[in-house]
């Protein structure tokens, strides 16, 4: 069969479907792989896996009409040249778009995944801006329109399904949840060599929606107590982003000891390993956060918040603690249990391993992605 499969960026293809490439080649299907945004040793890597890469044009932000109209247009002559016997797009552009310029282009079946709802869904502490209010309301009425063209929908979490579908009626053939997108576990080896320091990572976007703000105000909260513990952060500063950490901010924290933060890191499973506990006070509507899958693989218990997406990585109380999102004090009462019964490190830790081993296996996502694409 020829598959085609509609992304944005090309480091999401190699970095999160790269085994999903890889089985599919295995199977005997020719893949092409549709990006937006490349660098030519991108597209020579995904050359390197089998696929074909083919580009295109698409303004993953903001909404220009017209300028959507004439790139799904070109998108569709694309796909008709290629003639594939299924469509399969991830991310919310993609998904729209791509869907319409699938069906233009005749395709017998069509596929759609959507990895979290992204940051219109996002609940804000101060109530969704105007601007953001019709921009949501605009994707809702795209989801409306093209959604039910999809032979199957797949979700990551079930709220998603609950909080698109059913809250703005939206009709859909089928619908599935798929429950993360996988790791190569072989990347992220499990480790029970915990430091003897209690050690708190946080691994994001340093933006307000990912829980930055409130990690470092409960790191401040537990260092008064505990002024030994650590507190480590790694991820980007994004300058555009509304509510980001600044670098000077971040600056003055590490200048005041309170977290430690090395810049840009490759080696992230090795940090993970280095520490004890797990955190991500996020509040943005994730599918199901990369970041904790690769802690839980490691075996690091997790503090996250009762929100959707995150709370399908944490058993409260079995593998770490679910906590009320915005809530600093909360988040510094769980880190200080883990500090105070050193004990819970490794066996929620070992718990976290078990629930990755089973549920975020690359191998078993794979599977079941395959059998739902029914391939």
């Amino acid at each position: 069969m020829k598959i085609l499969i509609i992304s944005t960026v090309a480091s999401s293809i190699l970095g999160f479907r790269r085994d999903f490439i890889l089985s599919l080649i295995e199977q005997g299907h020719q893949v092409y792989a549709f990006t937006s945004e490349y660098s030519q040793e991108e597209l020579k890597e995904i050359g390197a896996l089998g696929a074909i890469p083919v580009t295109y044009s698409l303004n993953r932000g903001g909404l220009n009409p017209l300028a959507d109209i004439k790139a799904t247009y070109l998108l569709s002559k694309k796909i008709k040249e290629i003639a594939p016997d299924l469509v399969f797009s991830y991310f919310a552009k993609p998904v729209i778009f791509g869907t319409l310029a699938a069906k233009m282009a005749k395709v017998p079946t069509v596929i759609g995944m959507l990895e979290g709802l992204g940051y219109t869904f996002t609940d804000q502490p101060d109530g969704l801006s105007k601007k953001i209010q019709l921009i949501k309301k605009v994707q809702i009425i795209l989801y409306r329109i093209t959604l039910p063209l999809l032979d199957i929908l797949i979700f990551l979490n079930p709220d998603d399904r609950k909080d698109l579908l059913k809250a703005n009626s939206i009709k859909v053939k089928k619908v599935e949840v798929l429950g993360g997108i996988g790791l190569n576990l072989e990347d992220y080896p499990y480790s029970c060599n915990y430091p003897l320091v209690p050690t708190f990572i946080f691994i994001a976007r340093l933006l307000a929606e990912k829980g930055v703000h409130d990690y470092i105000a409960a790191a401040t909260i537990v260092k008064n107590r505990y002024p030994n513990a650590k507190f480590t952060v790694l991820g980007t500063i994004d300058k555009e982003a509304l509510g980001a950490l600044k670098q000077i901010e971040l600056d003055q924290f590490v200048k005041e000891g309170v977290v430690e933060y090395p810049g840009h890191v490759i080696n992230v499973a090795e940090w993970i390993a280095r520490s004890s506990v797990f955190v991500l006070p996020s509040y943005y509507r994730e599918g199901v956060p990369r970041s904790t899958q690769e802690a839980m693989a490691i075996g690091r218990a997790v503090i996250t918040t009762d929100v959707p997406g995150c709370r399908e990585t944490v058993v409260d109380g079995v593998n770490g603690f679910l906590v009320e999102k915005w809530n600093p004090s909360a988040l510094a009462e769980k880190m200080i249990y883990f500090i105070e019964h050193p004990e819970q490190v490794a066996k929620m830790g070992y718990e976290g391993y078990k629930i990755a081993q089973e549920k975020f296996d690359a191998d078993k996502v794979n599977t079941r992605l395959l059998n739902i694409l029914g391939l």
